[in-house]
Parts: C-alpha cells; structure tokens; sequence
C-alpha cells in the first residue's frame, strides 16, 4: 500500500511539470462548457423550456456535469498505456514488484485531484459569468449515494476506457483512432452534453443497457434527487455490476494480451 501512496504524491508534483499542457486542458474544458451552454441557449430561444428542463436547470446540469466528468474522466492513463505497450515500454514495468493496473490508477487519482480543484473555480466563474436562478438541492442521505454513485463510476471509467485502450495489445498501430471513437460515445451516452432522460424512451432504454449513464447522468441524478430510494438503490445495484464486469473483461484482457505481447529491442 505504501508504494501506491508514494505514486500517488509522486504522481500528484508531476502534474505541475508541464503547466501549460494542464492550462491548456483546463481552458479547453471551459470552451467546451460554454459552447455546450450556448447550444442550449439557443435550443431555448423563445421557449421557456424544453424536454421539461428550463434555461437555469440546463445550465445547472451542465455545471455539474461539468464537476462529474472532470473527477470520472480525467484519466492520462488513456493517453499513455496504449503508446507504452505499442513501443514496448510496458517491458519496463512487468519486472518490477508493482500491478501495472493499480500503477496507473493511482496515478489517475492523482490527475483526478488536481483536476476537481481547477474544476471547482471553473464552475464558481461560470456561475458569476451566467447568473442562473438555481439552487442545488441538499440532502446528507442523497449527497451520501450521489457520493457512492460516483465512486463506482470512476472505477467503472477506468475499466472501460481499459477495454478499448488494451485493443493495443493486437492493433498497435490504431491505438489513438480506436480510442477517440470510444471517447465520442462516452462523452454522447453519459450524459456529459445533455441528460439523457431528453432522449425519446426507446433510444434511452437501449442506452441504459450499457455502462455509459452510471458514468455521469445517473451520479448527478441521484444527487439531486430524482429518483426514490428503491429506484436509487436498483441504480446502485446494476452500476456496481458494471464496475465488476469491466473489471473481469479489463483482467480477461489483459492476460491475453500478455501472451501476444512483445517488446524486440527494448
């Protein structure tokens, strides 16, 4: 356990190495807030709602959702494990005393940390740039399963996003294009441009048999207490299944492509 905390605050002083790189990332998480904001502006222009959302409870929920991605999908673990097993750096790691899993999800945690402190000034800036009129509910017993709700989604996030990265192990070469087009998919069926409960009912239902709403929709959903608390725990219930699925498929995967591996010259 101590050599995960040392990755961790290792890993936590690294993230300052390349400033502009995370300044860059932060500012282009704003952009893409206020260019989702703007589109929906525009959606409401001359309605007072629409899908039974007005303008202040789209902008909240896009506020939010903005918090939600950064501590689920902040992930430089995607950006790195593919290049390391295409190059053969993987080699590097296989003989020393640590899970190369673990290794990284400790370091995603960190990323994650430094990541919500940005995000949270973000959303208090964009909250004095749009002046909603909204008030987040509070409730310890929703905070607690929105807080439940999304642990298990990060989790579950590194695990899938572990499913497509791992396609490297085969197809080396395609590692990035593969990758970005999972990403789209995450980004469009979790729930981090709109609620997904705007989508028509057969649409939702197909979406709802995948991991993507536990992701995002259903951590938010939860907290601002849309659903009962049966319909709660059964949300709990199946996102836990998730996380345990694309944890067997992330360990199924991984050693099978152990045994294909291969690092000539490193």
């Amino acid at each position: 356990m101590r050599k995960y905390i040392t990755i961790f605050s290792l890993s936590f002083q690294n993230e300052f190495t390349y400033r502009l790189n995370f300044i860059l990332w932060r500012l282009r998480n704003v952009l893409r807030i206020l260019m989702v904001i703007t589109l929906w502006n525009v959606v409401l222009s001359g309605r007072d709602s629409v899908f039974g959302y007005s303008s202040d409870q789209l902008i909240a929920y896009v506020l939010l959702a903005s918090i939600v991605q950064t501590l689920v999908m902040a992930s430089p673990s995607n950006d790195a494990v593919g290049g390391e097993i295409a190059n053969g750096d993987l080699s590097n790691y296989l003989v020393k005393p640590i899970s190369y899993i673990k290794f990284w999800f400790t370091r995603d945690l960190a990323s994650k940390l430094l990541n919500i402190l940005f995000a949270i000034g973000e959303f208090f800036f964009l909250i004095i740039i749009f002046r909603p009129n909204i008030s987040f509910p509070f409730s310890i017993q929703n905070l607690i399963y929105g807080l439940l709700a999304l642990s298990l989604a990060i989790i579950s996030y590194f695990f899938v996003s572990k499913i497509a990265v791992f396609v490297s192990f085969w197809i080396p070469e395609n590692t990035w294009g593969f990758m970005f087009i999972v990403l789209v998919f995450l980004e469009m069926l979790s729930g981090v441009i709109f609620p997904l409960d705007v989508m028509p009912s057969a649409v939702r239902f197909l979406v709802d048999l995948t991991p993507f709403p536990y992701l995002v929709y259903y951590p938010i959903s939860i907290y601002v207490g849309k659903f009962t608390l049966s319909e709660t725990l059964v949300i709990l219930l199946k996102s836990s299944l998730w996380m345990v699925t694309s944890f067997f498929i992330v360990s199924r995967i991984w050693r099978k492509g152990l045994r294909v591996y291969s690092s000539e010259g490193k």
